[in-house]
């Protein structure tokens, strides 16, 4: 498998092997994963890459993956129209 084209993450096009050096850094969590590489941070909010994450987390930490906490998903606080976005409007209904 080549770790520098297995896509982990699709919306924000996350790689294994950023993953791989994420945990090599010393982030263990999913949470700071997240953060720092945005990872599960997209439309999907990590349903996709989610598992994967605590999978590689997993296997780096010789830990099982019940063990590993999933990311806390955070929807927006209110949606906002995409056309108030391109024109601009600042008052959100």
């Amino acid at each position: 498998m080549d770790e520098n084209n297995t896509i982990i993450c699709r919306c924000s096009d996350i790689t294994l092997k950023e993953i791989r050096e994420l945990l090599n850094e010393g982030y263990l969590t999913v949470e700071e994963i997240k953060r720092i590489s945005r990872a599960g941070m997209g439309p999907c909010q990590g349903k996709t890459c989610g598992g994967l994450i605590q999978r590689e987390i997993a296997k780096f930490t010789d830990n099982k993956m019940g063990n590993i906490e999933i990311s806390i998903n955070r929807p927006p606080a209110k949606a906002i129209k995409l056309e108030d976005i391109a024109n601009g409007d600042e008052k959100h209904e």
